[in-house]
């Protein structure tokens, strides 16, 4: 079969991203000595670095690791919102949501006190070792890509008339970066350095505890607080401060958790819990029926119809405080009782279930959307974040894997803290994220807004295992897409013929892809498109003809254009890794020997 490039295969070291230079400072670190976990602190960094408009140290980061021998487990790095973070609050400023920028929609930012908790923990290398790739491409410069300044002209005139500090890192020359210029953030490698020297002395393990502490309660926490105080405008048209104090940054642990799991065709899948979307993907594979056809109309039809009733799940279920368990999602006569919704027709509405007998409640906003009072706006796409003229996004993130020789597995998903998002703090090179978009200004829901209650989020690491022993990490960007296009590689890896005794993770990844937006969105300004799919034109105009016939609001996207997967994979019995990366938007790239 075609693929874009090779399934990469060796013994050594595999690591794939969603940006080559992180892949290629994981292998850097693995080359060096470093395990798995050494090399995702690394590419982690980097990825602030060279990918700011998917994710910056201000957002948020789940993380799923299987150490060699040990337990998987789930590192947290969601922050919660902020103690002021009230529906109350909001609501008295006359906001219908939380706005999709500015820092009223800033959380806690988690994303580097649970890389420096991983590296703590599981890692070898000091934090200085991990860190000076990131600080070397934020100093000397790393070369655009086309997306960065595609995602800075869109929002140059707010940067030019409003958050003027945003525009001086990324409009150097009064003009968005050109591709392959080099952009520099010398205010964030100047951030590092300091983390650095304030931590410096002791052990590894003391000096990434510094760190943290100086993170948590030193200079970065004392100008965050400051950055959320500054009123700002966004995308309600006005200008609003955050409630961000240094007390809820001070606050802030990143936490293991025990994974979410389900077992499919002799796959343990492993997923975030219910504070997080991943559980969807797990929801979804206990709706497939048992026999599938590979890419057929049937087969395609069958996982959006199941991506809707998951999604619809989600809304009314999922959040850091839900009214049922995942047990009572995952039990097999409610599974049962779901799939049977999965007619001969595409559902064009929002249907979730009675897990356990409860009733579910749906917020006023999602009961809009379903109702078609709130549609998606024209425009809106899949993939790199879609943003309007006020800094609107739809978001996205970036993703990383690696598996190491010693048979150490990581699979991570930083995101938030876009350059779109915030100002850039211009003490620190970085701006504040905008998490809490996706909890509801409503009361006694799941995902409502609540003092020192995670906000819901996209990020969907996965990790699974074969008889007990890991075998493959994935992922990918994308919001809401996340598990829709990451449930299709899955089936493809478990239904295709493999290569050269391995999984085909590369044919996989490219394989043609889809997603459903018939469901209210998780990001501002949460609108839904009843029955809808989009579908990459490879798919073919036999499934395109049947997907409308069967009634679904069938859209034909460019050929590339559907899912960011990134996934390396182990065999327990030889020790023969495997990666491949995703080619769409000519960015993400595996390596490994």
């Amino acid at each position: 079969m075609f693929t874009t490039r090779p399934t990469l295969q060796g013994t050594f070291g595999m690591a794939s991203s969603t940006h080559w230079l992180a892949s290629s400072t994981a292998m850097a670190v693995l080359e060096d000595g470093g395990n798995a976990f050494d090399a995702a602190v690394a590419a982690g960094f980097v990825l602030h670095v060279v990918e700011p408009h998917l994710n910056g140290p201000g957002g948020d980061l789940p993380i799923i690791l299987a150490p060699a021998g040990g337990r998987v487990a789930v590192l947290c790095g969601q922050g919660p919102a902020p103690a002021g973070a009230s529906v109350e609050h909001y609501t008295s400023l006359g906001l219908e949501f939380v706005p999709g920028t500015g820092p009223l929609a800033a959380a806690v930012p988690g994303a580097v006190e649970a890389w420096l908790v991983l590296l703590r923990d599981h890692g070898t290398k000091t934090l200085a070792e991990v860190l000076k790739y990131a600080i070397g491409y934020a100093e000397g410069g790393h070369p655009a890509v086309e997306r960065v300044g595609a995602a800075v002209a869109a929002v140059q005139e707010l940067f030019e008339t409003e958050w003027t500090t945003s525009a001086a890192v990324y409009l150097p020359g009064g003009a968005p970066p050109v591709p392959g210029a080099l952009l520099r953030n010398p205010a964030l490698a100047a951030t590092w350095r300091r983390l650095l020297a304030e931590s410096s002395g002791g052990s590894r393990e003391a000096e990434i505890d510094a760190a943290r502490r100086v993170w948590r309660e030193g200079f970065v926490a004392e100008h965050l607080a400051a950055a959320s105080a500054r009123p700002t405008r966004d995308t309600s048209g006005e200008r609003h401060a955050g409630t961000l104090t240094a007390d809820d940054i001070a606050g802030f642990e990143a936490t293991y958790e025990e994974p979410a799991t389900f077992t499919w065709n002799g796959w343990t899948i492993a997923k975030p819990g219910l504070w997080s979307q991943g559980p969807v993907f797990l929801q979804q594979l206990a709706l497939l029926p048992d026999a599938l056809e590979y890419g057929s109309p049937e087969y395609v039809h069958t996982l959006v119809e199941g991506a809707k009733l998951a999604m619809a799940d989600r809304e009314a279920w999922y959040g850091d405080s839900t009214g049922t368990t995942l047990d009572a999602l995952l039990d097999p006569a409610y599974s049962k009782a779901r799939r049977a919704l999965v007619g001969e027709h595409a559902s064009h509405e929002l249907r979730p279930g009675r897990p356990g007998g409860a009733e579910p409640r749906l917020s006023t906003q999602a009961l809009a959307a379903a109702s078609g009072a709130l549609a998606l706006p024209a425009g809106v796409g899949a993939g790199e974040p879609t943003v309007a003229r006020d800094g609107a996004t739809r978001g996205d993130t970036c993703h990383v894997d690696v598996v190491d020789r010693w048979g150490n597995m990581v699979s991570a998903t930083p995101s938030g803290g876009w350059l779109q998002s915030n100002p850039v703090v211009p003490e620190l090179g970085f701006p504040l994220g905008t998490r809490l978009q996706m909890s509801w200004l409503e009361s006694g829901l799941p995902n409502s807004l609540v003092p020192g209650r995670r906000p819901r989020t996209t990020l969907s690491p996965s990790l699974a295992l074969r008889d007990g022993e890991p075998v493959m990490a994935f992922g990918t960007p994308g919001g809401d897409q996340q598990d829709q296009w990451t449930l299709n590689f899955l089936v493809a890896v478990a239904l295709r013929d493999p290569v050269r005794g391995g999984p085909d993770l590369q044919g996989a990844i490219d394989a043609p892809n889809w997603h459903t937006d018939s469901f209210p969105g998780s990001f501002y300004p949460r609108g839904m498109s009843p029955g809808s799919v989009v579908v990459e034109s490879r798919i073919g105009q036999a499934v395109i003809d049947e997907l409308t016939r069967r009634g679904h609001d069938v859209t034909v996207g460019e050929p590339w254009s559907e899912g960011r997967i990134s996934a390396v994979a182990r065999d327990p019995e030889t020790g023969v890794l495997s990666a491949g990366a995703n080619p769409r938007g000519m960015q993400g790239y595996a390596v490994g020997r």
